[in-house]
């Protein structure tokens, strides 16, 4: 089951930059771009960090994907 997140929603939201939000939890600004667009999925420490960073419970970031729903 593939994993989606809500990153990007959730950052545009609150109107937080990209570069902003990669460099505050010491990631490039490349994986960031790769996470958002659901390319890579960030290890389950930086997964935390974006839960803890955004300050919502995981699954408003992070949703498992049921086959056929996509």
């Amino acid at each position: 089951m593939p994993v989606k997140n809500n990153i990007r929603k959730i950052r545009l939201e609150r109107g937080i930059k990209q570069i902003q939000m990669a460099e505050d939890l010491q990631v490039t600004r490349q994986t960031f771009t790769a996470i958002e667009k659901n390319k890579y999925n960030p290890s389950l420490e930086l997964a935390l960090k974006i839960v803890k960073y955004f300050d919502v419970p995981i699954e408003e970031v992070f949703t498992l994907v049921e086959e056929g729903e996509e």
